[in-house]
């Protein structure tokens, strides 16, 4: 068997992707990250990401995206698998920071679909291809097509999957539900392959999805990583049963831009402050009620 053979087995589950906190003045808060990251793992989330779009990546300059990984590696420790987000918009950044992820020892790299640029469908190959060529640790397509403005087509897909031994799966933020189901039917059904829409979540399971990367999982670790174990033994009824229980707080933390309704939810769980970087700023003040409201509703906060 080979690496990315291994890679492929161990790669799955609910993979939360963890905000970035920052304290008053702007800068990162670090020990309240590494608090999150623990907290994560201790409710039962099976790996962990970080500066995905959960993480405000597009406000870090790449000195600071380097310490969020550093900082995620110290808290996991091992204990789960852990998968960053390293791309960005410019070519040469993205290979600096996944060649670092190689080097501080990830166990793989999510790259995403570049995002203002918009290119073509070639061009999309050859950005990956070379990025992929350039390190040997596995590669995750991101492909989020509301938030890049391009999305990746499966025929792209499936040329790099043939060309790149690394590339072992994608995060599909894409509400084609058809599109998916192409992506694992042309790239094979070994493909891993996460849903990043929270309410395809469970569909994506129930097609031979590998699990997901869930912005839900930073406010409700323990129940979206039990609608996996659910699956995974075999309990369709109780993974059904959290699909539903968990659309309030699904529906709730995307009626604004994520993360900003995440970050406002956490704060008011006192987990952080609930602080983000301009251009992105906290949801007006009768979202936040709402939000107050589903969290007390799943009793996720009290009265």
């Amino acid at each position: 068997m080979s690496k990315y053979d291994e890679a492929k087995q161990k790669l799955r589950g609910s993979i939360c992707p963890v905000i970035t906190p920052f304290k008053e003045d702007g800068s990162i808060d670090e020990e309240t990250f590494k608090n999150l990251v623990d907290w994560q793992i201790k409710s039962g989330s099976h790996g962990i990401s970080v500066t995905g779009t959960s993480g405000e990546p597009s406000s870090l300059n790449v000195a600071e995206r380097k310490r969020v990984m550093d900082l995620a590696k110290e808290a996991i420790n091992g204990r789960v698998i852990f998968t960053p987000g390293t791309g960005s918009t410019n070519h040469d950044e993205t290979i600096e920071l996944t060649k670092y992820a190689e080097e501080i020892g990830v166990d793989a790299a999510m790259v995403i679909v570049p995002y203002y640029n918009k290119p073509n469908q070639d061009a999309l190959y050859e950005h990956f291809k070379t990025v992929a060529d350039s390190v040997e640790i596995p590669i995750i397509i991101y492909n989020i097509p509301g938030r890049t403005a391009v999305n990746m087509e499966v025929s792209t897909m499936k040329r790099l999957v043939e060309d790149c031994p690394n590339i072992i799966g994608a995060k599909e933020s894409n509400k084609d539900f058809e599109h998916v189901n192409r992506v694992l039917l042309n790239c094979g059904r070994d493909f891993l392959l996460y849903s990043g829409i929270e309410l395809l979540c469970y569909p994506m399971l129930a097609i031979g999805g590998a699990g997901f990367i869930s912005a839900t999982a930073n406010v409700e670790p323990k129940k979206v990583a039990e609608l996996y174990n659910a699956w995974e033994a075999g309990d369709v009824a109780k993974a059904q049963d959290l699909h539903y229980e968990l659309m309030p707080l699904n529906d709730v933390l995307f009626k604004d831009t994520n993360p900003t309704v995440a970050k406002a939810a956490l704060g008011m769980m006192g987990k952080i402050t609930p602080k983000l970087r301009l251009p992105l700023g906290l949801p007006s003040e009768a979202l936040q009620k709402e939000v107050r409201e589903t969290l007390v509703n799943m009793e996720i906060l009290e009265k």
